[in-house]
């Protein structure tokens, strides 16, 4: 994340982030109307200090089902206290008291039937609630808090990349022909693989044109939607980039060219065998909006030198895309050696 440009500079101030868990707050919005009956309970459940695999394997055992058979709509992190929900299939004529599962690190909120099993990326997107200590330059942090309110690139965060980069040292190795035999493990180092190339791209248009400037060619995203179509800058998609009805984008790369203007492809070419192994695996081009705006961005000044910020972030969206705007942050949670894996939103 060090190399990627900064949209508006880079910042003077430093700070620590995640001396506690309660300095990392999430809380998942899911805008489903639950039936109130049906095969799947679904649980709001607050963690701290665990990660959603634990969660899920507990909930799993007091169902008496396997891990693999409980839901969630997204990974959280380990190191915060996070509110998200579960689903996990229970008999109809079965009762089961989850409250049983509540203990120092893991409380059940609510217990609620539904009619299916949630899905991944069911959730809007996440509340955060993130305290910065022992900042140097509080001033210099209020002063880009507009700036940033109008958005800041949509990197995918370092997480996504493993401890020490180590999803793309294993991308390159797979691109060489090294065979992965672990199937969810692959996954997760194709992903690396093409959120690396996605970043590099919006990298080098922050550094030559900015966020705010339309190319005369534009592929474009429906907001709310994957969905995506090239068009020549007019009156009418201007409007429409006014209305957030569109959005800019940036390419997640697979077969084929479709979806790239004529500059993307040019930008491609220095990571020409990485493309071409995406290809060669069949993953199709999609898109990823070039932007994230946080919502609701509020600053609150702390005693000893603390900063307190809230923001609402759409899903897939990474809160430290948002932090690298405004403070140079250290993460000082605990750094354990964890197997390669995407973490939180």
């Amino acid at each position: 994340m060090s190399s990627l440009n900064y949209l508006y500079g880079k910042p003077l101030s430093e700070g620590e982030f995640k001396h506690q868990p309660e300095d990392f707050m999430v809380e998942e919005v899911l805008d489903i109307e639950f039936t109130g009956e049906g095969e799947h309970i679904c649980l709001q459940v607050i963690k701290r200090g665990e990660n959603t695999a634990y969660v899920a394997k507990k909930i799993a055992q007091l169902a008496g089902v396997a891990p693999r058979d409980v839901s969630y709509a997204g990974l959280k992190d380990r190191h915060g206290v996070c509110t998200q929900w579960f689903s996990v299939p229970v008999p109809i004529k079965t009762e089961l008291d989850f409250s049983k599962l509540n203990s120092d690190s893991i409380v059940v909120l609510k217990q609620v039937r539904h009619n299916r099993k949630l899905r991944t990326g069911c959730h809007r997107g996440n509340r955060f609630i993130i305290t910065l200590r022992n900042v140097t330059e509080p001033l210099d942090v209020l002063s880009r808090i507009n700036a940033v309110r109008q958005g800041v690139p949509n990197y995918f965060a370092e997480q996504r990349f493993g401890h020490d980069g180590h999803n793309l040292e294993m991308a390159e190795r797979l691109f060489g022909g090294e065979y992965i035999r672990d199937k969810k493990l692959r996954g997760i180092v194709i992903s690396a693989a093409r959120s690396h190339i996605f970043n590099q791209i919006v990298s080098r248009r922050v550094k030559e044109h900015g966020l705010a400037k339309t190319w005369h060619r534009e592929v474009f995203m429906l907001a709310g939607s994957n969905a995506f179509f090239e068009d020549d800058l007019n009156d009418d998609i201007v409007e429409r980039l006014n209305r957030e009805d569109i959005l800019l984008s940036a390419p997640l790369v697979g077969k084929g060219e479709k979806g790239l203007t004529s500059i993307e492809r040019e930008w491609l070419l220095a990571y020409s065998s990485w493309h071409q192994g995406l290809a060669d695996l069949g993953l199709k081009n999609e898109r990823r909006s070039l932007r994230v705006i946080p919502k609701e961005l509020k600053l609150e000044s702390m005693p000893e030198r603390a900063i307190k910020l809230t923001f609402e972030l759409p899903k897939g969206c990474y809160a430290t895309s948002v932090l690298r705007e405004l403070i140079m942050h250290k993460d000082v949670s605990l750094r354990e050696k964890q197997p390669p894996g995407d973490s939180e939103e």
